[in-house]
């Protein structure tokens, strides 16, 4: 049986912020929260709309260099890509997999974008980075912790948080 709560964090590793998806989810496998599974991948698959299956909500978390600082959070829904290719496949679509396989809404799922500056190829995440990061695991412990049973977020809607960045 599934856990509740699913937090999927997809980035390269290799690439400096481009690591903050496969971060956050090490993080939250650190706390042990009963009822949460976590898991990683380098990018997104149409096989992982199969992850969804059994859970109350989903948590997708990745980097992006258009996000607010420190993050910004967003409730996703079912949408095609518009792309031939499975290469890149966007939280939306994977929910649309989901959608078509199972003939039914997929769980309440939610997108973080926390906001990464620097791709290099063998370089680790930038301090700013770093700083996002960690704003964004304070705000979304809660959530995972329970706060927002049933699907909810606490100030729902799109939530972009303010620019705290530390001075340089």
């Amino acid at each position: 049986m599934s856990a509740p709560v699913l937090v999927f964090g997809w980035g390269n590793p290799s690439r400096g912020d481009d690591a903050l998806g496969p971060l956050f989810v090490e993080a939250v496998e650190a706390m042990k929260l009963p009822g949460v599974e976590c898991l990683t991948d380098f990018q997104l698959q149409v096989e992982h709309a199969l992850d969804l299956r059994g859970r109350e909500r989903v948590l997708f978390v990745d980097a992006s260099a258009d996000a607010a600082h420190p993050f910004t959070i967003e409730r996703i829904e079912p949408s095609r890509d518009a792309c031939f290719s499975t290469h890149a496949v966007s939280p939306q679509a994977v929910l649309q997999v989901y959608f078509d396989l199972e003939a039914e809404p997929p769980p309440p799922c939610w997108l973080l974008a926390i906001r990464g500056d620097a791709w290099e190829l063998g370089t680790p995440p930038s301090a700013n980075a770093r700083h996002n990061l960690q704003a964004a695991i304070e705000h979304v412990s809660g959530w995972l912790m329970g706060s927002g049973e049933g699907g909810s977020w606490p100030g729902a809607g799109r939530i972009a948080a303010g620019d705290d960045r530390p001075a340089a």
